[in-house]
């Protein structure tokens, strides 16, 4: 069985998902779609967008806490996860158009 493509979503796709074309009035197929797609193994987020997300006070603040699947927002304290978040970082740093500022906040 061929592999899969993961995805792993940062908060802007779930922001402008709400903000835009995919509100959850409008379309609440959407928000459907990432769980299936989730429990595909597909997509996932992580902690940290979760918490940018809990700032909102919204209706993305209240599907992320009550309707995204268990497990949708993945811990980023595990050692495997925080090593390739490290090479993540590397990466990053070792592109010539990503700005000092964006480097430093993607980092934290």
């Amino acid at each position: 069985m061929a592999s899969r493509t993961k995805y792993v979503l940062d908060a802007n796709v779930l922001i402008e998902a709400k903000r835009r074309y995919y509100r959850f009035g409008l379309c609440p197929g959407f928000w459907d779609c990432l769980s299936w797609h989730y429990k595909q193994g597909t997509v996932r987020s992580i902690d940290r967008v979760k918490k940018e997300l809990d700032i909102g006070k919204d209706e993305l603040t209240r599907w992320a806490k009550k309707s995204a699947p268990a497990g949708f927002f993945a811990a980023t304290t595990d050692k495997a996860t925080a090593g390739t978040y490290g090479d993540m970082v590397t990466w990053a740093h070792a592109q010539p158009h990503f700005l000092p500022a964006a480097l430093t906040e993607f980092a934290i």
